[in-house]
């Protein structure tokens, strides 16, 4: 570390941002603006606020405009408000550079509700961004703009425009790999790649910096350029693609390590990559500090940790001697090293990608050469940009193939869960123990980049006879496996029940400590594609990769679009979730919603079992019983003959009511099918029409969840019902107003978790 006074400068460095961090400084997490503006703000969301035009783009259905150095104008007054990410009414592009005045409805960038969900908030922090303007309307804006920054924007969009003449299908992938632009990647596509453990090659990385600069530079040398001049040219070019592909983490670190490579050719110095990392590291933070808690940052450096440090000890520890050997070790390598940050993000890693990335990795070069040349070609004649893009175009149909190849073989991608923060720092120092093992080997190496520099004859390689050498890789492969196995240990010694904010909707799932999982519902009216970005990111954080059941209520989309999602990407191979059954209302007339839910659980593979009052699933010490519909129940009022079931695990009791109204409340009663409960899902998201106070009567519930949206215009939950819950003596949780909530129980006492307060906890009640 002494060696390179700048590794241990950014290691000070981000102690004190995490220390920072931890005494309450807004540094990373929250919103560093002074109070008094964000009281303004939620006091007065209605706002005009002025600000720079950074970037301009159309989506789908609104323009997002990117204001820098804005400011809010009250009193008279400009308070600055840092940058600001706005959705225009109108789709009115407007050029970068640009000072613009806009009014609109300004909201704080929402943050994660359940767990396991993307964090918006730490995202946009990265880019100084705390609050969307939306519904915003162009009051004033200059005439004045920036020709370059706008010239820049222009020719990525005219590199777009060229992809999509001339790669046909691929012209999406193009645009990702070469321009940064993902926004035109269907979720099918990012889905396979991420099951195939190559989505990395859409970033802007080293990768691409190395092929574009470095082939550049050796290019401008080999016409007698001089190192000065052809070293100037390709900084500069590299930094200008940098800003043209949207300047992310990744590009930046690389841009900035091959800053510092040319600079050490052009001055004549030793290029030492891990200072050329730690400068890296120390510029990006010193700008954005909120980059710290990046998974793109982490992953991003982790990666080249991995390279740099972690593959070659491997290598020396395992004796590679081959070519595939070595290039197999540095994969697992950088899987190793960035594999905490991979679970504690997603919750999941491919194992596949191990493998993948040995052929993918020293082809996708060529494929990144293919789309730049078919762009610069195809400003002049798109025939010719659509047969440089040709080469490109194979190794993308190749790779895909691999990935639906790799999506049907089970149990290639591990879903370990999300790590506390004690595992992943177990886990480091297992894999420290293997880098120390190595070093006393190797006494006397260091790595410097990737040339290795003998010190002095005193200190020599140890001699090891065979025996010793394998008892060493035993005692290496013992530490991997034991920090792997540390990382996906997520005991669960009680009954949990989970009810997720999917909004105006229904999603729960229910574990038990012998590892049963069922999810009951899911969907939303208020969210799209909740399946893909509420309810599976939770599951993969708690480490379920596989349902023992989905019990479906009734078919209405607030109940079942996000389980329509999860059954269709389980068809095509898109995720590793599996689920054994699939449960429905047994019903003489199903709804066609109901028809397309059977078949795509026979498309993927899952079991469909009709059930009505009488049946009963037993799960270990779980027990549910189904009190609705009766048989012959006709299904023409959806909500009416949805699925009422009884949940039962030692002494507690809980009872998941669908849509019911009071006409079904009242039947069940008259036909003796309820008792007490100790935990009610509010029925209907707590319509006033449900819930009537002589089922509360009946039922006598210690807690209830009432789930739906903040937002919903049926008036939910109704104030009426409220009291009748509260005067019940009932405690009432909402998703609406504390996120995820999490009821765990012993069969004696069952605690409340609230996912969006501060302690993270609710209370605690003892059943009667």
């Amino acid at each position: 570390m002494t060696r390179r006074p700048l590794c241990l400068v950014c290691l000070l460095l981000m102690l004190g941002m995490c220390l920072a961090d931890l005494l309450g400084f807004p540094l990373i997490r929250g919103n560093p603006l002074p109070q008094e503006v964000q009281s303004w703000v939620e006091k007065h969301p209605e706002a005009t606020v002025c600000g720079e035009v950074e970037k301009c783009t159309a989506g789908e259905f609104s323009v997002s405009v990117w204001l820098k150095e804005s400011y809010l104008i009250y009193n008279s007054e400009k308070v600055s408000i840092e940058n600001v990410k706005v959705f225009l009414k109108e789709n009115e592009l407007v050029p970068a550079g640009t000072i613009v005045l806009l009014s609109g409805k300004l909201e704080r960038v929402p943050g994660p509700r359940n767990p396991g969900e993307f964090d918006s908030r730490q995202y946009y922090a990265c880019e100084h961004i705390y609050y969307f303007l939306k519904d915003a309307q162009i009051e004033k804006k200059s005439e004045s703009y920036s020709a370059y920054r706008q010239f820049l924007l222009n020719i990525r969009e005219s590199f777009s425009k060229v992809f999509t003449e001339t790669a046909g299908e691929a012209a999406a992938m193009f645009q990702a790999i070469v321009l940064g632009d993902k926004s035109s990647l269907e979720d099918e596509t990012k889905l396979r790649y991420q099951m195939g453990g190559i989505v990395h090659i859409m970033a802007i990385s080293g990768l691409h910096i190395s092929v574009l600069g470095v082939g550049l530079y050796q290019l401008l040398m080999q016409t007698g350029m001089g190192i000065w001049p052809s070293g100037l040219i390709a900084l500069i070019v590299m930094l200008q693609y940098g800003m043209m592909t949207g300047g992310t983490v990744s590009a930046m670190r690389a841009v900035c390590m091959f800053l510092i490579s040319v600079g050490a050719k052009m001055s004549g110095r030793i290029y030492d990559m891990m200072t050329a990392l730690a400068a890296a590291a120390i510029l990006i933070l010193m700008e954005s500090p909120a980059y710290l808690y990046s998974s793109g940052f982490l992953l991003s450096f982790g990666a080249v940790l991995g390279i740099g440090v972690v593959s070659p000890a491997v290598m020396r520890l395992a004796g590679a001697r081959t070519k595939i050997g070595k290039s197999l070790l540095a994969s697992l390598s950088v899987q190793l090293t960035t594999l905490p940050v991979m679970l504690y993000s997603y919750g999941e890693a491919s194992l596949a990608g191990v493998f993948l990335n040995l052929v993918v990795l020293p082809t996708v070069s060529v494929v990144l050469g293919s789309g730049v040349a078919a762009a610069l070609l195809g400003q002049i004649f798109l025939q010719a940009g659509a047969v440089a893009a040709v080469p490109g175009r194979i190794l993308l149909w190749g790779y895909e193939k691999l990935c639906v190849l790799t999506g049907k073989i089970p149990f290639l991608t591990w879903t370990g869960g999300q790590p506390k923060i004690w595992q992943i720092a177990l886990y480091y120092g297992f894999l420290g123990i293997v880098l120390w093992m190595d070093y006393r080997n190797y006494e006397g190496k260091r790595m410097t980049g990737s040339s290795e520099i003998r010190m002095p004859q005193i200190m020599r390689r140890w001699n090891r006879t065979a025996s010793e050498k394998i008892l060493q890789r035993m005692l290496c492969t013992l530490c991997i496996a034991a920090g792997i196995a540390l990382l996906g240990y997520h005991p669960c010694p009680e009954l949990k029940i989970t009810c997720l904010d999917v909004g105006q909707g229904d999603g729960i799932v229910v574990e038990t400590p012998e590892k049963y999982r069922f999810l009951i519902d899911g969907g939303s009216s208020s969210k799209s594609k909740v399946g893909q970005y509420q309810i599976l990111p939770f599951l993969k954080s708690q480490g379920i990769s596989r349902l023992d059941g989905i019990l479906v209520s009734h078919t209405d989309g607030d109940h079942i679009s996000g389980v329509q999602e999860l059954l269709d990407f389980m068809g095509k191979g898109l995720i590793s979730l599996r689920v054994d059954c699939l449960y429905l209302p047994r019903l003489s007339c199903p709804s066609e919603e109901w028809k397309e839910l059977v078949k795509a659980a026979e498309k993927a593979d899952v079991q469909v079992h009709m059930v009505s009052r009488g049946d009963t699933m037993k799960a270990g010490e779980l027990k549910l019983a189904v009190l609705s519909p009766k048989q012959g129940a006709s299904g023409e009022n959806v909500n009416e003959d949805a699925m009422v079931f009884r949940l039962e695990y030692k002494d507690f009791s809980g009872l998941f009511t669908g849509d019911i109204g009071a006409e079904t409340e009242e039947k069940l009663m008259v036909e003796n099918m309820l008792a007490d409960v100790d935990f009610l899902k509010v029925g209907h998201h707590g319509s006033r029409h449900s819930t009537c106070q002589p089922f509360l009567d009946t039922i006598r519930p210690q807690s209830a969840v009432i789930s739906c949206s903040e937002t919903n215009t049926y008036g939910h939950p109704s104030p009426e019902t409220i009291e009748r819950l509260e005067s019940s003596g009932c405690q009432v949780e909402y998703t609406m107003k504390n996120g995820a909530i999490t009821l765990e129980t012993d069969g004696e006492e069952m605690q409340i978790r609230r996912f969006l307060s501060v302690s993270g906890r609710g209370s605690s009640l003892r059943l009667s």
